[in-house]
């Protein structure tokens, strides 16, 4: 085989392996422009809600799903609402078996989940490691 025949070819792998390693590097020694334009990037959130009156969306968020307690599909919006946000702080008795206490640290709300129907059981302001077992049936 000729060496002509190759040349476009490695041609092309050493263009595309230098444009790889030079992109590292220029990661890897400038990460504080990384940071800054990720930040430039993230919108503001707001604090808090403009006047005592108006709720947050989280507020509102944990009102609906205290209504909807008891009712099939209350764990997926738990799940969607709080994602990430949801720390396990126990288990006990009840619901269908088992039910689970998931603390929310940003929210200082605790929820009792049961995860045979998808279900919260309970909801409560605080950190609840047991709830009442009248509460979680």
């Amino acid at each position: 085989m000729n060496i002509k025949s190759l040349s476009p070819l490695l041609s092309s792998v050493a263009l595309v392996g230098f444009i790889g390693v030079t992109d590292v590097a220029v990661r890897s020694f400038a990460p504080q422009f990384q940071s800054s334009a990720i930040a430039e990037a993230m919108p503001v959130k707001k604090a808090q809600a403009d006047s005592p009156s108006e709720k947050t969306e989280a507020q509102k968020h944990i009102e609906t799903i205290t209504k909807n307690k008891g009712q099939i599909g209350g764990g997926d919006q738990l799940r969607r609402w709080f994602f990430g946000d949801l720390m396990p702080l126990g288990v006990q008795p009840g619901g269908a078996g088992m039910v689970v206490s998931l603390y929310s640290k940003t929210h200082d709300v605790t929820f009792s989940y049961c995860a045979t129907y998808d279900v919260v059981v309970a909801v409560k302001k605080g950190r609840v490691v047991t709830f009442p077992a009248n509460e979680v049936k």
